[in-house]
């Protein structure tokens, strides 16, 4: 059974990353790790293998750029194969960078909710692991009361369908770095059009106009 590290069990990393991440998005043509524009969002999210994960977002009319990393655990500027091993505690995430003119932090909730089983603790379908792991790092105290609002809305819903108890992260980014991962996952469906990809919904629609939304969501 996969277990978390304690911060004393992780693997220690590195002061600074092996590789230089590419500058701009492959599909959206703009800078992954920033300067992102005055006023965007930033939006962080776990749902199973990041190459589905990151594709699910960069489809969503309203995001600017998306960017694969790790978040969650507690080694430094950790490599794939070390998240992998179970032994940094982070999970594979998606860094969402949006117009929240366009696109509300609430929709983006929906592309999560609905585009894997959040149900399923520490696995996604067939990839077994902590690094498969449901999660939500907010950014905000607006973002954090309307992701609240969206896991109960979905758990009734999902509950009423006769799936279990929704087991997702859901803890501030502060603390809990984005680490981008290494340049061969960053837009992978993209540069591998039949590539793996191993998220899948639950096939229950997640209910929009679930909570007030906040004046400011970014």
């Amino acid at each position: 059974t996969p277990e978390l590290p304690t911060p004393e069990q992780a693997l220690k990393g590195r002061p600074e990353p092996e590789f230089t991440l590419p500058s701009r998005h492959t599909v959206l043509g703009n800078p992954l790790a920033g300067p992102y524009p005055e006023g965007f969002g930033i939006a962080d999210f776990g749902m199973g293998c990041f190459w589905g994960a990151e594709r699910k977002f960069w489809q969503t009319p309203g995001v600017w750029t998306t960017l694969a990393g790790y978040q969650g655990g507690s080694t430094v500027n950790p490599a794939y194969e070390e998240v992998c091993s179970g032994l940094t505690g982070h999970t594979e995430a998606v860094r969402v960078v949006y117009d929240p003119a366009v696109v509300s932090y609430e929709q983006l909730l929906k592309v999560f909710w609905e585009n894997h089983d959040p149900t399923q603790g520490f696995r996604q379908g067939n990839d077994v692991g902590t690094q498969y792991r449901s999660a939500i790092y907010t950014h905000t105290p607006a973002q954090e009361a309307t992701a609240q609002a969206s896991r109960e809305a979905y758990q009734k819903v999902l509950t009423a369908s006769g799936h279990g108890t929704i087991t997702t992260e859901l803890l501030p980014a502060q603390g809990r770095p984005f680490y981008a991962a290494e340049p061969y996952h960053q837009q992978y469906l993209d540069r591998n059009i039949n590539g793996y990809c191993g998220i899948g919904g639950t096939g229950v629609a997640c209910p929009i106009g679930i909570a007030e939304a906040p004046s400011s969501d970014e």
